[in-house]
């Protein structure tokens, strides 16, 4: 096989080779004709002869020297085209100095030398454009509305490189079911101009008034796809609320490569839906990442929760902030064996440890902490699931506030410098033993944080775009089986971040030096309602809600609210040197007080008395009790 394929490349050679030497001969007299014309046949025949004879071996000479066979026509490129001016130039050089030899430059005029070079060049170049062209598709595109018969049209946002790629990979000698119409795009430099023959309209508020127009012409879209990367969330809601009250599907140009792959039932995959990170609604916060590097970077960091969502999250990105080394710490076997796979194959020369753990194991913590260690603890380790921590009261308290404790005490007896606790918005006004628990929590580091020494730091924020347990991969899976998507209330809210956001939030955190006893807050923007989110996914499936897919009302779960809060009606608010990032001052508890009251609740929760915990529980959070209160009433 391999010498039949050496034979091939061999014979491809002397093919090109004998191409451009033909051309080379044919090049030398079409410049002696524009340059002397109707004088030409008084030139003595032979002497022609023996000149195109001469002018042909030293071209021949320069191209197999220059290996201009080597170059693939189809991709001719800049760097090719140059290759092919600077052998010409040589050509016509060698071919000037054996002139002179011969007959001193008297034989031929003086600008002949640069019609020559003018002529080959373009005899040269003209075959692999072509060729190129051929293809690529262009010449095929210049045709294309006349071979879109049984293809879907496509508005592409955005004209640029990727715009033009998807045009290419679109023509119809590509097997692919769609055919783009027309090009949407903000830069006002661009509307009225083509990309491969397709006319660039207005910008995205025009889109309506260019459907219109494309309509009157039979090709109206079916679909807008987003080519432009670097559009921002704001732009990409704007854009589909426009394109929902138009009842057109949005989605993003797929990767390079995947607009030709299928997957095993026959289903063309060119298309992907826009990243839920859109949704938004919001620009994601741009954090100061030199600054979490100076507090990550040569220390010893332990990560509690590590294969969850945000400890996973945290793991990846403290790995490229170039810690001494890491240590897993999760109580889920199957978790920990996922994200020490995961670290093994992107950070093989860091020195990690995984370790099975439970936060509400003492005994087990102190050991852990004895042995790495840690510089600086990143507490992820937490029960979440609202519902779910109603009907295991007593779990909720032993994880999210009794491991919590545990961990900050083990935390300043081993004189750990810094310890990230991680919280969430549903510590404020609680209204479910999960947010209780976690707030309960917020209130013993705070105090702790009061007393010196270990620094305490406490991040709050919102939903986390698709993990686990959140309304996202509820929605996915719900969609897969053909619906309903069920939504709790047709008013409830939510804030959602990324989980991006989330872990730079948290490590951001960690390197600004504010108040002791303060929670940092990020600025998530304005609450997103679940009703929305739920017919957006629905549309970028390219369904229509109500009519492919029912959006079904389930009524409040236990412990739910209707809209989330960020900051209690006490907390004093204060600005950072992030903009994105807010300090929040609650009222302070007595560390003496609470960790009594938290001996009284653990010893409630071990017992497994759920009424006496949730006395308890409400006692030592206020919050807890009003919201309980008003919920009974």
């Amino acid at each position: 096989m391999t010498q039949y394929m050496k034979a091939r490349a061999f014979q491809r050679s002397l093919l090109i080779f004998a191409h451009d030497t033909v051309l080379a001969a044919i090049s030398f007299p079409l410049a002696l004709y524009v340059q002397i014309g109707e004088q030409m046949p008084l030139w003595p025949i032979q002497l022609i002869h023996t000149w195109i004879l001469i002018f042909t071996f030293v071209a021949l000479g320069v191209f197999i020297l220059m290996r201009l066979d080597i170059a693939i026509w189809r991709y001719t490129s800049i760097v090719d085209l140059g290759r092919i001016v600077q052998a010409v130039v040589i050509n016509i050089f060698c071919f000037i100095l054996l002139q002179s030899i011969i007959t001193s430059f008297d034989a031929l005029p003086n600008s002949f030398s640069v019609i020559e070079a003018i002529i080959l060049s373009i005899l040269l170049i003209l075959p692999r454009i072509s060729y190129k062209m051929l293809k690529d598709g262009t010449i095929a595109g210049m045709f294309k509305h006349k071979n879109t018969h049984g293809k879907i049209p496509i508005l592409l946002v955005g004209a640029g490189d990727d715009a033009d790629l998807f045009i290419r990979e679109t023509i119809p000698r590509y097997r692919v079911p769609y055919t783009v119409v027309g090009i949407i795009d903000n830069r006002n430099s661009r509307t009225g101009r083509q990309i491969r023959g397709v006319p660039i309209y207005g910008g995205i508020s025009q889109i309506k008034d260019v459907i219109e127009k494309l309509s009157t012409h039979g090709l109206r879209p079916q679909r807008i796809v987003i080519t432009r990367r670097t559009l921002s969330s704001v732009t990409t809601r704007k854009l589909l609320q426009q394109a929902n009250a138009i009842g057109i599907p949005v989605s993003r140009m797929s990767v390079l490569g995947a607009l030709e792959s299928v997957d095993k039932a026959g289903k063309q995959l060119y298309l992907r839906p826009i990243n839920m990170e859109d949704m938004l609604g919001r620009p994601q916060a741009i954090l100061d990442r030199p600054s979490m590097q100076r507090i990550i970077k040569g220390k010893r960091v332990l990560i509690t929760g590590a294969g969850g969502t945000i400890g996973s999250e945290l793991v990846r990105q403290i790995v490229d902030l170039k810690p001494t080394c890491i240590t897993l710490v999760e109580q889920s076997e199957y978790a920990l064996y996922r994200i020490d796979l995961e670290l093994a194959e992107i950070a093989s020369n860091l020195h990690y440890t995984a370790m099975i753990g439970d936060v509400r194991d003492q005994s087990r913590i102190n050991e852990i902490l004895k042995a790495t260690k840690p510089e600086i603890i990143f507490h992820a380790a937490a029960l979440k699931h609202v519902p779910l921590m109603e009907n295991n009261i007593c779990d909720a308290v032993l994880t999210n506030a009794v491991g919590t404790r545990i961990i900050a005490d083990a935390a300043c007896f081993t004189r750990v410098k810094t310890v990230v606790v991680i919280s969430t918005d549903k510590a404020v006004n609680p209204t479910n033993a999960m947010g209780a628990t976690k707030r309960l929590a917020e209130h013993y580091c705070q105090a702790r944080d009061l007393e010196g020494g270990t620094r305490f730091v406490t991040t709050r924020f919102g939903n986390v775009l698709g993990s686990n347990g959140s309304v996202v991969p509820l929605f996915q899976r719900q969609l897969e089986h053909g619906g309903p998507l069920t939504v709790a209330h047709p008013d409830i809210t939510r804030y959602f971040m990324t989980v991006r956001e989330a872990v730079e939030l948290v490590l951001q955190a960690a390197s600004l030096e504010n108040e002791r006893g303060g929670i940092t807050v990020l600025d998530m923007g304005e609450p997103i309602k679940i009703i929305d989110l739920a017919s957006r996914m629905i549309r970028l499936a390219g369904l229509t809600p109500g009519k492919d897919i029912q959006i079904a009302f389930t009524g409040l779960r236990p412990g739910d609210k209707l809209h989330e809060e960020l900051f209690q009606m006490d907390e004093t608010l204060k600005a950072t040197k992030i903009p994105a990032i807010r300090h929040a001052q609650p009222r302070t508890t007595n560390r003496a007080f609470i960790q009594s009251a938290m001996k009284e609740l653990e010893a409630a929760a071990s017992s497994r008395q759920t009424m006496a915990t949730m006395q308890i529980l409400s006692r030592i959070v206020p919050e807890y009790k009003l919201c309980m209160l008003k919920t009974k009433n």
